[in-house]
């Protein structure tokens, strides 16, 4: 079982790469995303997967190790396959992902070629009460450079949008009441989560109508 291959990237395709190690070339799937950071002729370590079947055995390849344990977690979801797995990690950065099934974005997971309404709405579902992580020392540099922080944040962006996963009830009731009524006046659900989130963060006690007010705050910030 293949897991890891470090070589120098003979070529790059559409949705592939060829990596050669001590001449001999693999060929690996991966996602825009990780595509984009190899180059012709340059050396890279990247983690892999290895899906094995009757009459093929295929290489998945990953940058990031947050973005493997979201490819797992995606293929888990019936409909999901490897090819579904990797166009949504090509649409959806890890820490976007964690953010979009915390609001119960659907409509984010549509921006993936092959991910349609429904098959949006059943991911969102499914991984509702999933939660996604990766060691520490692997992941601590990934977020950092997404979410442009320093060493000392690299985690926070990350957990807080896994915090309506770890709400108590009534909290996650009070919030998803607060999220509603803003996509109701015209926000997006993901962006409503985001000021909401924010809000709650700081003001843990308030009240859905308080929560409501300090979100609007928030986005009156961005305006």
């Amino acid at each position: 079982m293949i897991a890891k291959l470090r070589g120098i990237i003979d070529s790059i395709g559409e949705d592939y790469a060829i990596i050669d190690v001590n001449g001999v070339g693999y060929l690996v799937y991966a996602s825009a995303k990780t595509l984009s950071r190899l180059a012709a002729g340059a050396e890279v370590s990247l983690l892999i997967e290895t899906v094995v079947r009757e009459d093929s055995i295929t290489l998945f390849a990953f940058a990031e190790a947050l973005e493997k344990e979201w490819f797992l977690t995606l293929t888990k979801v019936q409909g999901v396959g490897a090819k579904v797995g990797l166009a949504i990690l090509s649409a959806l950065s890890p820490l976007q992902l964690a953010q979009a099934v915390s609001a119960q974005d659907k409509n984010s997971f549509t921006r993936a070629n092959g991910v349609g309404p429904k098959l949006a709405a059943r991911i969102v579902t499914e991984l509702k009460d999933k939660i996604v992580m990766a060691p520490l020392t692997a992941a601590k540099a990934e977020l950092a450079k997404e979410a442009g922080m320093d060493a000392n944040q690299e985690t926070t962006a990350y957990t807080d949008a896994l915090v309506s996963l770890n709400s108590e009830a009534g909290d996650s009731q009070k919030m998803e009441d607060a999220i509603s009524a803003l996509v109701n006046l015209g926000y997006q659900r993901l962006e409503a989560y985001k000021a909401v989130n924010q809000a709650a963060l700081g003001n843990p006690e308030a009240d859905m109508s308080t929560l409501i007010k300090l979100a609007l705050k928030e986005f009156a910030k961005k305006d």
